[in-house]
């Protein structure tokens, strides 16, 4: 049974890029009794250790950050600029609610010329990110005495079950940041030492990973994060990459990284082992977490992802399937328990 209260929570708590404050601190309350040690590094990333009883370490990253705002420029009537913060469509920004964590928390909407000014040649044209303002409703005195440039800025939506899915802002990650506490909290005895990295920045270059990697120096490891599933109308089915109830995804590969065969050989097994629905991945375009396990510690790591399949990935709303979820707190909680067992020497 899947925690939905804590899932929509950890959804709709704010974290922008180098500004992920408020979820890093719920997610310490959140592990802080599963492990037996945690610290915050330099950057911002939790760590959090599962000793084992051998020193050999898997690492498990999920990125705690989401694709947000920050704000560059209020004009002389109060409208505020804004940059992103991560990959945006700018059509999906029209109308769209955010919150500015200024001094206090100011909501605002995204604008843009309407439709009922525009020339043909406008509306034949795809907006851009700089078409579009904030309104807040207030005066530029007002807004000043409140926000000021630099504040981050997040969405703001609703959280819905829908059918069999799960509908959200900021599925990704706080997906996997959920599937990773959940797992955390069945982990029981470990053979090799687990460490848990709720990391930052992965939206804006996967920064957070790369200092967590260096620093924490696995030989194992395992990004946990979203997936495209484009299975739906208009999308021919080898353009779907992953498919909404069909399991779990194990990725072969992304724009950023080449999994290691061992451990999707691996992955493939215990899924089959433990009769866990799952489905493989190739992502040709987008990186993830993955790729600064992969290379930033001393002599690289063995690594893998295990990813939701989810629709309308960086859009206003997200959408993922209840099983997929629960299947990939199976395999990542499986495969951390027997990862010692299988025989990863080069064939």
């Amino acid at each position: 049974m899947i925690n939905i209260q804590l899932l929509k929570d950890i959804c709709q708590i704010p974290g922008a890029p180098g500004f992920e404050n408020d979820i890093r601190k719920f997610v310490i309350d959140c592990i802080k009794t599963l492990v037996d040690e945690w610290y915050i590094d330099n950057l911002g990333n939790v760590i959090a250790i599962k000793k084992g009883r051998s020193e050999t370490k898997v690492m498990v990253a999920a990125h705690m950050d989401e694709i947000s705002y920050v704000v560059t420029h209020i004009d002389d009537d109060g409208f505020v600029r804004f940059h992103t913060l991560g990959g945006f469509d700018p059509k999906t920004l029209t109308a769209q609610k955010v919150i500015i964590h200024g001094k206090k928390e100011v909501m605002g909407v995204m604008g843009t010329k309407p439709i009922h000014t525009m020339t043909a040649e406008d509306r034949s044209k795809a907006p851009k990110l700089t078409d579009f303002f904030i309104d807040t409703g207030y005066s530029k005195a007002a807004v000043e005495e409140m926000i000021e440039v630099g504040n981050p800025i997040t969405r703001l939506g609703t959280f819905d079950i829908m059918g069999d899915c799960v509908n959200s802002k900021s599925l990704d990650n706080r997906l996997s940041v959920f599937i990773l506490i959940e797992v955390l909290k069945q982990l029981k005895n470990p053979e090799f030492t687990v460490v848990a990295a709720f990391t930052v920045q992965e939206e804006v270059g996967l920064r957070g990973a790369m200092t967590a990697t260096s620093g924490v120096q696995p030989q194992f490891g395992l990004a946990l994060d979203v997936t495209a599933a484009c299975d739906t109308p208009g999308m021919a089915p080898h353009e779907f990459i992953s498919k909404l109830g069909s399991g779990t995804a194990i990725k072969i590969l992304d724009g950023g990284v080449i999994s290691d065969y061992r451990m999707v050989k691996f992955l493939k097994q215990v899924a089959g082992e433990h009769q866990i629905p799952y489905q493989m991945e190739i992502l040709t375009g987008g990186s993830t977490d993955t790729a600064a396990l992969q290379r930033y510690g001393p002599g690289g790591a063995i690594v893998g992802a295990i990813s939701i399949p989810t629709r309308y990935l960086h859009q206003t709303v997200e959408m993922a399937n209840l099983g997929d979820i629960s299947a990939t707190i199976d395999l990542l909680a499986v495969a951390l328990q027997e990862i010692h067992q299988y025989n990863f020497d080069h064939v």
